[in-house]
Formats: structure tokens, sequence, C-alpha cells
């Protein structure tokens, strides 16, 4: 059966090692975007040429013209500056702004029946300004950060209780940031809840060091961000949709009154299909939660709505 085509802008290392993956796991043919001249042709032949050694049978393109998305069935956005040390996500907000537009106005002429999944920082801000240029529906634009998030607070409790991280299970939601809500009671260990294992104390710094997880491998770096678990975090996505598993992850979706919110990108469990988003779950939340929750939605409305004075 022939693989689907999908684009991934932005060859740096998260769009690099994203398009490695699909590879891998031939989920796709892969067409690799980036404006810098050579820089998608040089690592999208050096990938292929892994190709007969790893013995995956897709193809993988390099290119910067932007038509070439034409006919994928899934957009992967990870085009932008990565954060320096001492920078916030939201530092980050004019400058890639000013990058996610263009690309999405392009993609919703080129590949006006993608899936878009944005990786681009700040993130929540990011899903909704793609949203704004694109006109599409809810159900096709969504963001990977919740799958990441999770994924850091899993390997965190395991390491503290010695355990392996796939023992543990947790779902993280809210923003993508300093507001992330990690929602205890979808913490468990080997089936039992986390509460049995480890103090409110503890849980509250395992927490607080997840919502600093990016910024922790940006210091230690000094040059660069996360790219290995966002790429990890992103085709897992990409396979929910590819495959039409029907899959429940945590993902960055358009909330048009589920948790009683409105209007404002933030970061849900949802069931991803065939054609992205298939529904939003509504897990039961604490009041706290539900407040923090709430706190996540409004900052992202409001530094959506500071787009309008950033972008050129």
């Amino acid at each position: 059966m022939a693989l689907p085509t999908v684009t991934v802008i932005g060859a740096g290392q998260v769009g690099a090692t994203t398009t490695h993956l699909l590879a891998l796991k031939g989920l796709a043919n892969v067409i690799l975007i980036d404006i810098v001249d050579g820089l998608a042709q040089g690592k999208a032949l050096d990938l292929m040429q892994s190709a007969p050694i790893e013995g995956f049978g897709g193809s993988i393109q390099g290119t910067t013209d932007f038509n070439a998305m034409a006919g994928s069935r899934l957009v992967m956005i990870t085009a932008g500056l990565p954060r320096k040390p001492g920078m916030s996500r939201e530092d980050l907000l004019a400058a890639n702004a000013n990058i996610v537009g263009p690309i999405a106005s392009r993609m919703a002429s080129a590949a006006p029946e993608a899936v878009a999944i944005v990786v681009t920082n700040p993130l929540d801000v990011m899903v909704a300004f793609t949203l704004q240029r694109t006109g599409w529906p809810r159900q096709r634009v969504m963001g990977m950060a919740g799958v990441l998030d999770s994924a850091r607070l899993r390997v965190l409790i395991a390491e503290r209780l010695q355990v392996a991280p796939s023992q543990v299970h947790a779902m993280v939601l809210g923003s993508h940031g300093d507001l992330m809500v990690p929602v205890v009671r979808s913490v468990t260990v080997d089936g039992r809840p986390i509460t049995e294992r480890l103090s409110p104390e503890e849980l509250d710094r395992l927490f607080q060091r997840t919502r600093d997880g990016g910024a922790e491998i940006v210091a230690l770096l000094k040059q660069g961000s996360a790219f290995y678990a966002p790429a990890t975090g992103v085709v897992a996505m990409a396979r929910a949709i590819l495959q039409n598993t029907h899959e429940v992850l945590p993902v960055c979706a358009s909330l048009e009154g589920e948790y009683g919110l409105r209007d404002a990108c933030i970061g849900v469990p949802a069931q991803l299909g065939a054609a992205g988003i298939e529904r939003i779950v509504e897990m039961e939340l604490t009041a706290e939660e539900r407040r923090a929750l709430q706190a996540a939605a409004e900052q992202v409305r409001a530094s959506t709505k500071s787009l309008s004075t950033l972008v050129s």
C-alpha cells in the first residue's frame, strides 16, 4: 500500500529528527522544506542514504519550494527560532509569529485538505495564529505539547521511584509552559495512584520541574533546545492520524465550550484519527485544576490578541 505524504516545514533539529522518525517507522513519504538553500536538501539526502541500512522504504525529499507540500495529508510546522538560555516562550512570540504566519498562508493554499500539527513555540499562541491564518476548522489544526509534557513528567516520576517510564502514566493539560496543568488523578504507577507513593510536596516539586523541563534542557545545552523528545511526541500524534487509531492524546486544541472555555487554544485530551481531532475528551478535574486551566486559557487569549500589534 502506498505511503501517505507528510510535509515537515523547518529542517532544524526538531524537523530533521521528526523526518527521520517518520521514515524509520514507515509512516510516510516526507517532504522536508526549509528556506535556507541546501539545508533541507542536504539533510534529506543524508537521511535517504541510511535507507539501505535501516531498511525503510519511504522517500524523503528536501526543497525550498513550499508548493511541494501539495497533496500532503499532514503538515508539521517546526520552523522558528529556538529558545536561548534565559529566554521565555513569550520572548519568541513576535519573531516566530512572523515565521509561522506566512507558512500557514502558504499551507492553506498549497495543501488545503491537510491536517496541521504546530510545534513552534510559544506553542498555544502559534496554534491559534495558524487557525486564524488558514481559516481551517479546529479539527484540522492542533499543537504538540501535552504528549511531550506528559512524557517529561513520567520520566521524572520513574527516576524518583526507580521504575521504568513505561510503568508510569500521566496526563498534563493547559499551556505549554509555566501554566501547564498536571492532572494528579491521572498519574499512576503500575495502575496504582501516585498519591500512594509520593507526598503532595514531592509531587509539587516534580510538577514544577516538568514545567521547567524545556528551560532545563536549554540551560544544559547552552545552544539550542530539546529536539529528540519533541520529535517523538509529534510523530506519536502523526501515527494516530495517519493510521486512524482513534487514540486519545493530550494536544493543544481550540475549545468551543469544553471545560467551560471558549476562544482559546489549550492543551486537552483529544481523540485523534484520519480527520484530525475527532473529539475533545473532558476529564474530571478538581476545582484547583479547573482554575489553573482557566488561568492558562486567559494567558493564551491575551497573548493571541497581542499579535495584532506585533506581527508585521
